[in-house]
C-alpha cells in the first residue's frame, strides 16, 4: 500500500517582494549593462554629490593658478613673497544673511603666511599635486593589483602560490611604514616619483579580490566555450574575464584613491612625502601646525580640501558599488509601490475574467 504524500505548502510570494522586482524589472527592461549601470549610478544622490564637489574642487584648483605652463585667472602665485597686509588675515567676509558684514573676497581671501605668501594659491597648489598624487597612486595600484590577481586566479597552482605569498608579505607591513622608507627616499625626487612609490606598495587588497572574482569567473561556461573555440589564456583573461571583473576592480579602485590621499597626507605632514619646494596639502599642514593658536586660518584652508577630497571619493566610490552590485536594490517609493500594485491587481483581475 501506498504512502500517502503528504501535502506541500508553497511559500506564496510576498506582495512587497513581487511588486520590488516588478518595478526594478520594468525599469531597467531593454538596457544595456552599461546603460544600468549608469543609471544607477546618477540615481545615487550621496555619489552625485561626490562627483560635483570632486569636479568643482579639480575645476577651481586647474583653472585658478593654471597648469603645464599654462596660466591661471588668479594674479598670485604659490610662491612670491609679498607685504604682509593687516597681519595677513583672510580679506574674504561672509554675506549678512551669515553673519557677515557683506560678500568680499578682496586680495587675499585666504589670507597670507607669515612671508607674505597668498594662502589661496597655495591651498590650489597643493589640491593640485595631492590630486595628481591620487590618480598616479590609483591608476598604479589598480594595474599591479589586476595583472597579480588574474594571474593568480587564472592559472592556480605554483604560479597562485608564490604571487599570493608576495601578497602576503606586503600586507605583512603597514603601508604607512612602507610608505614612510620610500617617500624618505622619493619624496625629494618629486610627487610623481613619490606616487609611483607608493603605488607599487598599495596593490595587494585589489590583488586578492581580483584573484577571487577570478576563480570564480574561470568555472564559468563562456571561459569554458572560450577555451574549446582555441582562444589563448591571455586573450581569455583579456577578452572575457577582465571585462566581467571591472565592476569590482573600478569599485575598488575609487575607495583606493580616497585612502591615497590620505597617505600622500600623511606622510607629507611627518616628513616623509613630497619636499619643499614643492606643495602639498600634508606638507602646508605641517608647516603651518605652528600657528594654529595664533593664526588658525592657515591651518583650515589645507584640512578642509583634504576633507573634501575624501569624501567626495568615498561617496563616489560607494555610489559605484551600489551601480554595479545587482545585489543592492533600491527602495522604491510609495508611490511607485501603489501604482504596481494597482497594475498587479489589475492583471490578476483580468486573467481571472479571460
Amino acid at each position: 500500500m501506498s504512502t500517502p504524500l503528504e501535502p506541500q505548502h508553497h511559500m506564496d510570494p510576498v506582495p512587497g517582494d513581487t511588486n520590488e522586482n516588478a518595478i526594478a524589472l520594468k525599469e531597467v527592461e531593454g538596457l544595456s549593462q552599461g546603460q544600468i549601470v549608469r543609471r544607477r549610478f546618477f540615481r545615487h544622490r550621496g555619489a552625485l554629490v561626490g562627483l560635483v564637489s570632486l569636479a568643482l574642487v579639480a575645476l577651481l584648483a586647474y583653472s585658478s593658478i593654471g597648469v603645464l605652463g599654462i596660466p591661471g585667472w588668479w594674479k598670485f602665485n604659490h610662491f612670491t613673497p609679498g607685504e604682509v597686509v593687516n597681519g595677513g588675515a583672510p580679506t574674504m567676509h561672509m554675506p549678512t544673511w551669515l553673519g557677515g558684514s557683506g560678500f568680499v573676497i578682496g586680495d587675499h581671501p585666504f589670507g597670507q603666511d607669515e612671508i607674505g605668501r597668498d594662502v589661496f594659491a597655495r591651498v590650489m597648489k597643493g589640491t593640485q599635486t595631492s590630486l595628481n598624487v591620487m590618480v598616479v597612486i590609483s591608476v598604479l595600484a589598480a594595474l599591479l593589483g589586476m595583472v597579480v590577481g588574474a594571474l593568480s586566479g587564472y592559472f592556480r597552482g605554483g604560479i597562485d602560490q608564490g604571487l599570493m605569498r608576495l601578497t602576503d608579505l606586503f600586507l605583512t607591513f603597514p603601508v604607512i611604514v612602507i610608505g614612510a622608507v620610500l617617500g624618505k627616499l622619493a619624496g625629494g625626487a618629486g610627487p610623481f616619483f613619490l606616487a609611483v612609490a607608493l603605488g607599487a606598495v598599495s596593490w595587494p587588497t585589489l590583488a586578492r579580490l581580483v584573484r577571487g572574482e577570478f576563480l570564480s569567473l574561470r568555472e564559468r561556461e563562456f571561459v569554458d566555450a572560450a577555451k574549446v573555440a582555441g582562444a589563448s589564456s591571455f586573450r581569455i583573461m583579456r577578452k572575457h574575464m577582465i571585462p566581467n571583473a571591472m565592476g569590482v576592480i573600478i569599485v575598488n579602485t575609487t575607495l583606493l584613491a580616497s585612502a591615497a590621499v590620505l597617505l600622500e597626507t600623511a606622510l607629507s605632514y611627518l616628513g616623509f612625502g613630497i619636499k619643499s619646494p614643492d606643495v602639498s596639502l600634508g606638507t602646508m599642514i605641517d608647516e603651518y601646525q605652528s600657528a594654529f593658536a595664533t593664526r588658525p586660518f592657515l591651518f583650515w584652508w589645507p584640512g578642509l580640501f583634504i576633507i573634501i577630497i575624501a569624501l567626495s571619493v568615498n561617496f563616489i566610490g560607494d555610489g559605484l558599488r551600489d551601480a554595479f552590485d545587482p545585489r543592492q536594490k533600491r527602495v522604491p517609493s510609495a508611490r511607485k509601490m501603489r501604482l504596481a500594485a494597482t497594475r498587479s491587481d489589475e492583471s490578476s483581475v483580468s486573467g481571472s475574467v479571460q
